[in-house]
């Protein structure tokens, strides 16, 4: 039985498709970048490396949710 991705995780295999990059490559992008709120790492993903909205929002979103639940 397969487990359905839910939430942002759910665009996952769409983004490492259509990018070509793993998520935890996209994930490291976002943690080393000195940008910190969502919406100004949403639109650096979209306008740096040509994600639409919803795969730049869906990741910013998991990565930020994993690091608070990590602190």
């Amino acid at each position: 039985m397969t487990t359905e991705q839910r939430g942002p995780a759910s665009y996952f295999p769409s983004i490492e498709k259509k990018h070509g990059r793993p998520i935890a490559e996209w994930k490291e992008l976002i943690r080393a970048s000195p940008l910190t709120r969502h919406m100004e790492l949403v639109a650096w993903l979209k306008n740096e490396h040509g994600l639409g909205h919803g795969h730049a929002n869906a990741l910013v979103a998991h990565t930020r949710a994993e690091d608070e639940a990590a602190s």
